[in-house]
């Protein structure tokens, strides 16, 4: 089920600095300028920044006005209990939004603290993320056979992994831009004879890059032809699935999200993020099975696989 919006965690004990500089400011002012970090880094800050205080509180420390000793101290507790360079420098960065000023700048812009994230990179240098390969064309041609086809009575699981597979590849977006398409009639338009679909996200939904314009997100389908050479191909047809899916799943749907849960106690339900880049993986490694084809694995980094291939 799609994870619910939670409340922000303010930071406790201690203001930060944009406390005092937004303090006068009328209120549909500040939530604007809060606005340029997303929820979830102002989250994260307040966690981080919650920590720090609790650290000072037991080390006897102010934790807006400590000594840079006091903040590499505690830096190097984290790096001492594996924390990654790149946790560290989040630390850094929820500790500077309400440290005052050192030196007339930034605490993330000290000299130390600077050589110091600089030393636990060089301390602990990133591993790249080992993301299996796949081959494009064995598993269209795996989409063309069974368990995939005929498609009209597949599996609902089957049924959704395909779909939301080849949307995603004939629309090249991203797994957060496909879990904002919607069912609704301002948001779903197929065309005459299936011959096209166009998809809209929902009303109010911020892509992830925020640089991308919002007209750009309405994604236009067009149905693949039939081709009396290679008549298969038309099982490849996005439109095709993506109508099949719709009729199947009207009955059981609870939600106006294109893409809902196929089984179990969530069945009907809004599908997360997460368990859609599932349903991409899963549909890749179906099709590897499909073809008598063992060497492509499921790892840890599912999400970034179904991201960065599509």
């Amino acid at each position: 089920m799609a994870p619910a919006s939670r409340p922000l965690e303010t930071p406790c004990l201690v203001p930060g600095r944009d406390a005092e500089v937004l303090g006068d400011l009328p209120p549909a002012v500040v939530d604007t300028i809060t606005s340029a970090r997303a929820p979830s880094t102002r989250r994260l800050y307040a966690l981080k920044w919650n920590l720090f205080v609790d650290w000072c509180s037991s080390h006897e420390e102010n934790p807006r006005s400590c000594s840079i000793r006091a903040v590499l101290s505690f830096l190097q507790e984290g790096l001492e209990r594996r924390l990654s360079p790149s946790t560290l420098k989040v630390y850094v960065a929820a500790i500077a939004a309400h440290h005052d000023a050192v030196d007339g700048k930034s605490l993330g812009k000290h000299d130390l603290i600077v050589r110091f994230l600089r030393g636990a990179r060089r301390l602990n240098p990133p591993r790249p993320l080992s993301i299996p390969s796949w081959d494009l064309s064995l598993v269209l041609s795996a989409l063309q056979r069974p368990p995939f086809e005929p498609l009209q009575t597949a599996e609902l699981k089957i049924l959704s992994c395909k779909t939301v597979l080849l949307v995603a590849l004939a629309s090249i977006k991203r797994v957060g831009d496909l879990h904002a398409f919607s069912v609704d009639e301002s948001c779903l338009e197929f065309g005459p004879d299936n011959s096209h679909v166009i998809l809209r996200p929902r009303p109010g939904y911020v892509p992830k890059v925020h640089t991308t314009p919002f007209r750009d997100q309405v994604v236009n389908l067009q149905a693949l032809p039939s081709e009396e050479a290679d008549p298969a191909l038309a099982f490849l047809c996005p439109v095709r699935a993506l109508r099949l899916y719709v009729d199947r799943t009207q009955s059981l749907r609870t939600s106006d999200q294109l893409f809902v849960c196929y089984g179990g106690q969530q069945k009907g339900k809004a599908v997360s993020k997460q368990r859609m880049a599932h349903w991409i993986v899963d549909a890749i490694a179906l099709a590897y099975e499909a073809q008598g084809e063992c060497r492509f694995f499921l790892g840890a980094g599912t999400r970034r696989l179904a991201d960065r291939h599509l």
